[in-house]
């Protein structure tokens, strides 16, 4: 038991030097300890929050984006089909185009073809009326070479002339 004397003497003292330490940590140490740990606990839960708020933006933002590809997607897709559109409508402009002119173009050969083969039925029908007049005034002439003959057929003339 004696050697247990001073153990529970050292015991007391350090039981009581611990009591000390700990009421002086208590009143000094001990709240701005808990107030520190609550205000990080605080933050850590706001941290927490906000990093759910910040994920939950994210999440829309990615939606919005993604809305937004769809509609550009969309968008494109119509700009071509427009495009593809305006091209038909413009060769299919182009070629009645093209036709209308060549069947001007036809048209105006034709009404030129028509002029010429018309000058020349005319001019071949002049020359034959030259031809003609010609041929019967060397003709007339043979046979009216004569005075007796040209007499004879003046009068003739005028006796058809008063006939008629």
């Amino acid at each position: 038991m004696e050697l247990l004397k001073p153990a529970l003497g050292l015991f007391f003292w350090a039981l009581l030097a611990f009591m000390i330490v700990f009421l002086i940590l208590k009143k000094f140490a001990w709240k701005p300890i808990l107030n520190m740990l609550n205000e990080r606990e605080t933050g850590i839960a706001n941290a927490l929050q906000t990093a759910e708020k910040v994920k939950g933006e994210m999440s829309a933002m990615k939606a919005e984006n993604e809305q937004l590809m769809k509609q550009a997607h969309e968008e494109r897709s119509a700009m071509l089909k427009e495009a593809k559109e305006i091209k038909e409508k413009m060769i299919t402009d182009a070629k009645e185009l093209a036709k209308t002119e060549a069947n001007k173009i036809i048209l105006d050969a034709q009404d030129q073809i028509n002029r010429s083969k018309m000058a020349a039925i005319t001019e071949v029908k002049n020359e034959i009326g030259l031809l003609s007049v010609a041929v019967a005034e060397k003709i007339l002439r043979n046979q009216l070479s004569q005075d007796s003959a040209q007499d004879a057929y003046v009068k003739k003339l005028t006796e058809e002339i008063k006939m008629n």
